[in-house]
């Protein structure tokens, strides 16, 4: 990132006349994920690099002048870790038929399970033409690292339909979202409630602070050092205790606090004078997005008081219109977060493992949408306003 024009980038990746249809959940004109500062800082840190598997190999299209038209953040993996959307299975079946399925390219935002624009264009650019000439560059990019495959992750819904039609296999997933329907605070959102989930979620409440422990909002230059160092603990003992790897680096969150700080709020659960837990959100113009959270200590449901609730308090007294809280989580449906369609993109060199894939995903789309519906049939919502909103 470091070698592509950081202005000229953000006015693709986040333009300020980008046309938002206001009836589209995904309407923000600002993502905090895909700005010049934020990749930047992935790399610098040694989050994101060729040393943990995730090799910078960015796209851009240029005008004659140099000129930035669109772009695509892109990396050559070694691995299938840090995405979201896991294709462990497809790899291996691939070595087990002889192919070689590392390396892959992945046009996504590392570790950032965050749906946005992954083939933007800058304004006045013809939209369909760029993506075209993406698609282009991914293509060379492929052959040229003899990857065996290209993953779009995370892309909006009207760029999936887009390019599922330039040869790219589609796939859906699921996220659970809170959407702010207007509540002056966090009662108001409870009251929509049916009564037995919203006396669950105030008991969990209570429990989660039962020991003396108080939240924190801390953001903008209030973070500090001492800031950073307690959330990284935080991050590395939860990491450390997942399947998985923690990628990211100390200094990644001084960097990022520095280019990043008004877009950063750190969620802080404090007891008997120490920092115990935390999450970290990045702000949107219109969403907040839940990162990562850890914890020193264990104490029940404040994981989801500082994860969740804190963030429908934020969001509703920040007035933004809805929260993504990561990836996966049954449990946030109880807790006012509703099921959302999520989307990512796949092409392979291979023609057999190609038709294989499309037959699953085939599958696996109608078993989504299914899980998705009846998801929605056991929001916690009063059925009187169930009905309203359909």
């Amino acid at each position: 990132m470091a070698d592509i024009d950081a202005a000229g980038w953000n006015a693709c990746a986040n333009p300020p006349d980008i046309d938002c249809d206001p009836a589209d959940p995904q309407r923000e004109r600002f993502n905090p994920f895909l700005t010049h500062a934020f990749l930047n800082t992935l790399e610098t840190s040694g989050s994101a690099t060729s040393r943990t598997g995730w090799s910078p190999v960015h796209l851009v299209v240029e005008d004659k002048g140099g000129a930035i038209l669109a772009c695509a953040p892109c990396y050559l993996k070694t691995h299938t870790q840090g995405e979201y959307v896991f294709d462990y299975a497809c790899a291996d079946a691939f070595e087990r038929a002889g192919g070689h399925y590392y390396p892959k390219l992945q046009g996504t935002v590392p570790v950032t399970p965050a749906q946005w624009r992954r083939v933007p264009a800058a304004p006045g650019t013809n939209v369909a033409a760029a993506q075209a000439a993406l698609v282009e560059g991914f293509r060379a990019l492929q052959a040229r690292t003899g990857a065996s495959s290209t993953h779009i992750t995370f892309p909006l819904k009207q760029e999936w339909d887009a390019l599922g039609q330039s040869g790219f296999l589609r796939r859906t997933g699921k996220q659970f979202h809170f959407f702010n329907r207007g509540y002056d605070d966090f009662d108001g959102f409870l009251a929509d409630l049916a009564s037995r989930k919203r006396k669950n979620i105030r008991k969990e409440r209570v429990e989660a602070l039962a020991h003396g422990i108080e939240i924190e909002w801390v953001t903008g230059r209030d973070i500090t050092e001492a800031h950073w160092d307690a959330f990284f603990a935080f991050y590395m003992d939860t990491g450390s205790r997942k399947w998985g790897r923690p990628y990211l680096t100390r200094s990644y969150y001084s960097l990022v606090g520095e280019a990043m700080a008004d877009r950063i709020l750190l969620v802080m659960a404090k007891r008997e004078g120490r920092y115990i837990a935390g999450a970290i959100n990045f702000i949107g113009d219109d969403a907040l997005y839940g990162r990562n959270w850890g914890a020193i200590e264990e104490h029940p449901f404040l994981h989801f008081e500082v994860c969740y609730y804190q963030a429908i308090e934020f969001a509703i007294a920040r007035k933004l219109s809805r929260v993504e809280a990561g990836a996966q989580g049954e449990h946030k449906l109880a807790r006012g977060y509703g099921p959302v369609e999520t989307y990512s993109l796949h092409m392979f060199e291979d023609p057999r493992l190609a038709r294989a894939v499309d037959g699953f995903l085939q599958q696996e789309r109608e078993a989504i949408s299914q899980s998705i519906e009846i998801y929605g049939e056991h929001v916690p919502f009063r059925r009187d306003l169930e009905r309203e909103l359909e």
